[in-house]
């Protein structure tokens, strides 16, 4: 099997707190991944299409402070459901690796467990708009609350980057409750190192699922 002939594609996820350097990191990957002469497609939550693009202006406009819990789960997952019928399954069914910046489980992270909203719903409605389609492998970048604030301190933040210490707090531990209910599918990577030194072990994991991927299609 060549390079880039993955069956039905591969989706990798990117998830953590605020600062953990999802973005540095995907693209980083993208870019070892298409030396390779993969074929690679990146997208971000909530965005990725026109709609979705609308959407995050509006729930991550620090402004908008009166959204409700319930609003905020609802507009996450509309983009969502706009991004994986318009892009991510599409790229999937041409054999593509697609990494996508947060997914369901930062609404199960943020939402469900930051708000504390009935998680038993939103994994419902999760599963309603994405049609059932999870990740292959999702990469948790771990760093603490505090270095995680610290690093974006002084950029431009959005309206959960100034939520509470104690709300960081819950969506921090949420992301290792998640993480230990699926371990078969979760991968955590220690974002307080070197980015360098994330970026090698980042591809490593990538290498060693797609590897397993190989295996069980041949």
């Amino acid at each position: 099997m060549s390079a880039d002939e993955i069956p039905a594609g591969f989706f990798i996820t990117f998830e953590g707190p605020e600062g953990a350097g999802k973005s540095t990191q995907i693209e980083r990957l993208a870019s070892a991944l298409r030396l390779e002469g993969r074929r690679v497609f990146t997208t971000r939550e909530p965005g990725g299409t026109p709609t979705g693009e609308r959407i995050r202006a509006i729930v991550l406009d620090p402004q908008a402070a009166g959204i409700t819990a319930w609003t905020e789960a609802l507009l996450f997952t509309a983009a969502r459901a706009q991004l994986v019928r318009d892009v991510i399954r599409p790229r999937l069914d041409a054999g593509e690796i697609v990494i996508c910046d947060r997914y369901t489980d930062s609404t199960m992270a943020y939402q469900g467990y930051g708000r504390r909203l009935d998680r038993v719903a939103l994994a419902r409605l999760q599963e309603l708009a994405t049609g059932g389609l999870e990740p292959d492998l999702t990469l948790l970048l771990n760093l603490s609350v505090e270095q995680g604030l610290d690093r974006i301190a002084h950029e431009k933040r959005d309206r959960l980057d100034d939520e509470t210490v104690r709300f960081h707090m819950l969506v921090h531990d949420a992301y290792l409750k998640l993480a230990a209910q699926e371990p078969a599918r979760w991968r955590e990577v220690d974002a307080s190192l070197p980015a360098d030194t994330v970026a090698s072990n980042v591809l490593q994991l990538v290498h060693e699922a797609l590897g397993q991927r190989a295996r069980r299609s041949a």
